[in-house]
């Protein structure tokens, strides 16, 4: 196999690094910070909590999550960095149209419109990570670049509690769509590609068909990605519904439900990812089964501690009981996705990832948002205004079952494992 050229070797992992984490706080700043604006949104233009989970989970999901492997395709065969970039400048886009949204249809389009955007970011920043840190190091310096769930959607909520309160919920979406805009540039000019190896290049290298046979043949593949998609419905639906339940069940303004929810998501969400990234690369050179097995044991230890932080009607008790289980919510995001980048050779890690999240988000995204919205919707004749909690102590139950699918696939992981020949330059 052909080695990278000089001019790769040379690069910072790092910097990239860092503009790849930047690019994807913007991504979750604006696919989360509708949920913040949920409330005024819903008087504004008189909408239902089903409706609401339609623009949170499927209006985003759909084009989102099926769009997301013919792109990450497309990474794999021409460049990955340029993907990101249009990805970027469309998602931005869409949020900032957002803001022009007068009924349920127009702000569903727009929502439609960032999914697409949004497709095209994660799968192939996951291959360019891939590509510039070795294997050893890999579980860690994606948990470093998954920190921009919290980071940005810490900053979602604040940012977009601030604005809506101080000016209204429309200027909020231009504000973040049109800094997302802005970055575009400068990340094309430092994230450059890898050049391809001659293997890479090759006619037999592996085709959208042959990836695709490979992982349905890996136990692995199917556990991980049915137990991660089981987390995701409720984590989306927590991250979600979160702040609508502090103001109604608790009594918190706009302003105060962002600084609550950014608080846990910064405090506890930066402390889940780094302790998943950092103890699978320990533990998984040991024995590749760490791999699921310590976002396994996240799941299950996050079970009690969120149903306490519901049920209870004291918020700074709810505070503090939720800041470990939302760390423990984090913690299978590194894990997890380095399993899924060793299930196949590299230069299909795009497509590999893009397949994983496909299944994660149709399932997750577009799934466990609505169902909590209409789950609380159909409670609303039995418990009134605590439908919504009582929604989310009844949607806990699937984080048992990710724990339960998680674990399952560790065992296989020792077979599925591939191992590389030629391992990316060393920073």
């Amino acid at each position: 196999m052909a080695s990278p050229s000089p001019s790769f070797k040379t690069a910072r992992p790092n910097l990239v690094l860092a503009m790849l984490l930047l690019v994807y706080i913007f991504n979750f700043v604006d696919r989360q910070i509708l949920s913040i604006l949920a409330a005024p949104i819903q008087a504004d233009l008189d909408l239902s909590d089903a409706e609401m989970g339609l623009l949170g989970g499927v209006a985003f999901a759909v084009l989102y999550s099926v769009l997301g492997v013919p792109l990450a395709w497309l990474a794999d065969k021409t460049s990955r960095s340029w993907v990101i970039t249009g990805s970027l400048m469309i998602w931005s886009g869409f949020t900032a149209l957002c803001g022009t949204a007068v009924s349920f249809t127009g702000l569903f389009l727009s929502r439609l419109g960032v999914g697409v955007g949004e497709a095209g970011g994660v799968a192939p920043s996951y291959a360019v990570i891939g590509d510039y840190f070795p294997s050893k190091r890999r579980a860690f310096a994606l948990s470093i670049y998954s920190l921009g769930i919290p980071l940005g959607s810490t900053i979602g909520v604040l940012a977009g509690g601030y604005i809506a309160a101080q000016i209204d919920w429309r200027t909020a979406f231009f504000v973040v769509g049109l800094a997302g805009l802005v970055i575009a540039i400068p990340f094309k000019l430092i994230v450059k590609d890898r050049p391809r190896l001659a293997s890479e290049n090759a006619p037999d290298s592996p085709q959208f068909g042959q990836i695709v046979r490979l992982l349905a043949r890996k136990p692995s593949f199917w556990f991980l990605s049915f137990g991660a998609a089981c987390s995701s419905m409720l984590g989306y639906g927590l991250a979600f519904w979160l702040p609508s339940l502090l103001q109604r069940s608790f009594g918190l303004d706009l302003v105060q439900t962002s600084q609550f929810i950014g608080a846990v998501m910064l405090l506890g969400g930066v402390a889940g990812m780094l302790a998943g990234g950092w103890l699978a690369d320990r533990l998984g050179t040991r024995d590749k089964a760490f791999y699921a097995w310590v976002p396994a044991s996240a799941f299950f230890i996050g079970v009690p501690l969120f149903s306490g932080g519901i049920y209870t009607s004291n918020v700074w008790a709810a505070f503090a009981l939720f800041l470990i289980p939302q760390a423990m919510a984090y913690v299978w995001l590194g894990p997890v996705l380095t399993a899924v980048q060793h299930l196949v050779p590299p230069p299909a890690r795009s497509t590999a990832s893009a397949l994983f999240l496909l299944i994660n988000n149709l399932i997750g995204i577009g799934g466990g948002i609505y169902a909590l919205g209409a789950l609380s919707t159909a409670l609303t004749p039995i418990y009134g205004a605590e439908a919504l909690r009582y929604s989310m102590l009844y949607s806990l139950s699937l984080y048992a079952v990710a724990a339960l699918l998680t674990a399952c696939a560790g065992p296989f992981l020792r077979r599925d494992w591939v191992a590389e020949i030629t391992p990316p330059a060393a920073p």
